[in-house]
């Protein structure tokens, strides 16, 4: 048998597709997060910037909500070209770029100043130039804040207050570590499983930013939430490099402009639920704990640095450190 005419086929097919690519004026952004959240307002800005560069020759169609799948699928989409933009959080970016998990250590970020400078910086710039070898074009860094501990069961304060609590944690080995060394049993998972979890009672304790908690009601299924800001949580803008490849030099311009302008929009979507945002849980009917003992907190996730910092970038760690100084 002839294997000719197959890969004569086969690569028909694959011009067919490149071709497709070329000339294709639709994209997919797809984030997991609710439309009117901050990561969509975020998408919102992006398409609107992209718009308005390209004269309306290039539409982004905003998928929220998960429905093109969980962020692992959105990013393995963007691998094999199904999925042309996303925004996700960083838990399952490390799967993909390990020394992206050298921006989740617990407490090594002192605020969003400093961590603005810091991703938008040199260190930002060195960290998205690693997607590219996975397939992936890291466009900017975006936000989702400061973590935060809800849960159903009782007032947190201390690490001791966590132990055996059942919590939801991204799937981020340093993360999940983090809060095994606080005494609670994580549980990792994707977002786009919480929610009903938590209904169901599956899981007793989530953590988020504050955006994250009110965007999603959480107040429907958690009555408290304690503010440790225990880790600053970046979010980051990629695209499939297979698109990307099929873009010319000022289409690429247009894409990195319409990140900085998504990422614009929901910093500041953050900054005012910050702002607001403890006041709209108390409204909701959430006790708010402000009386944390973070002393105990870091040191308690002092054996996590000892176990993975080597691993995933002690030098980036400690250049990290020493810009904030």
């Amino acid at each position: 048998m002839s294997f000719r005419p197959l890969l004569v086929g086969a690569l028909m097919a694959s011009s067919a597709f490149i071709a497709t690519l070329a000339e294709a004026k639709d994209m997919n952004f797809a984030f997991v997060t609710p439309a009117d959240g901050h990561y969509g307002q975020g998408a919102k800005a992006f398409a609107a910037k992209m718009e308005e560069l390209s004269n309306g020759e290039i539409t982004i169609n905003l998928k929220s909500g998960g429905s093109l799948g969980g962020e692992r699928e959105l990013l393995e989409g963007e691998q094999i070209g199904t999925i042309e933009l996303a925004l996700t959080s960083t838990g399952p970016v490390g799967s993909f770029v390990p020394e992206i998990y050298a921006l989740d250590f617990p407490f090594l970020f002192k605020d969003y100043d400093s961590a603005h400078k810091i991703l938008d910086g040199e260190i930002g710039d060195e960290l998205l130039a690693k997607f590219e070898d996975k397939g992936m074009i890291g466009l900017a860094w975006s936000e989702n804040g400061f973590r935060h501990i809800t849960n159903s069961k009782h007032p947190i304060k201390t690490p001791a207050d966590l132990a055996g609590l059942k919590i939801r944690t991204m799937e981020n080995q340093v993360h999940i570590d983090a809060f095994q060394e606080m005494g609670a049993s994580p549980t990792p998972m994707s977002w786009t499983e919480v929610l009903t979890s938590l209904q169901q009672g599956t899981i007793d304790a989530q953590e988020n930013p504050i955006p994250i908690i009110v965007s999603n009601n959480m107040w429907d299924m958690q009555k408290y939430v304690t503010l440790t800001g225990h880790v600053y949580s970046p979010a980051v803008i990629t695209m499939s490099k297979i698109h990307w490849d099929q873009l010319s030099e000022e289409e690429k311009g247009w894409m990195k402009e319409a990140a900085k302008a998504g990422v614009e929009a929901t910093r500041k979507v953050v900054a005012e639920n910050e702002a607001n945002g403890v006041e709209t849980m108390r409204e909701n009917g959430m006790d708010v704990i402000t009386d944390v003992d973070k002393k105990a907190f870091q040191d308690a996730v002092q054996p996590t640095y000892e176990k993975y910092a080597g691993q995933y970038g002690k030098e980036m760690i400690e250049r990290i450190r020493a810009a904030q100084e």
